[in-house]
């Protein structure tokens, strides 16, 4: 078991954060965004920036080359749906796509907004690591977690 602290403060212990948020155990912030037969989409838990997604695959797998042809059609059609949400809904002009395969979830996708307020950080993918950082550290606000939540709903209400 593993120890995860979330953005809202709240600390779980779990085996599989990806398998406890996919299965219903761990329920994020604002709820799920949107779902489909093999992927589950949800608000980043540790990290509150509007319109930040984790695209899951409800199958417990590392690696995008063990997704079946089934999948892989479901995971970029889930992808491309969330993008242009995120663009007409939540006017996000750029996002910062990352999966890795030694992590120690399973196989999911982070679709990182690009705001103008990162830019003091940098602008490359260098930039991203002290943006989440950040988030985490000074942005748990009422006020910031409100903005979170309404970005969820703008997109549970467009993708569903």
């Amino acid at each position: 078991m593993r120890k995860i602290t979330l953005s809202n403060g709240k600390t779980v212990e779990v085996e599989c954060l990806s398998c406890a948020l996919t299965s219903g155990l761990i329920e994020p912030d604002g709820g799920v965004i949107f779902e489909t037969e093999h992927f589950h989409a949800h608000q980043d838990v540790a990290y509150p920036i509007e319109g930040l997604v984790i695209l899951a695959s409800k199958r417990h797998i590392k690696c995008l080359d063990e997704l079946t042809d089934e999948e892989r059609l479901d995971y970029i059609n889930s992808m491309t749906a969330i993008r242009k949400a995120q663009r007409e809904v939540l006017g996000i002009d750029y996002v910062y796509y990352f999966y890795n395969e030694d992590t120690t979830h399973h196989f999911h996708t982070w679709m990182v907004p690009r705001y103008d307020w990162m830019n003091e950080f940098g602008g490359s993918v260098e930039s991203v690591r002290p943006v989440l950082l950040h988030a985490r550290n000074h942005w748990n606000s009422e006020d910031n977690n409100q903005k979170v939540l309404k970005a969820i709903e703008a997109l549970k209400k467009t993708l569903n």
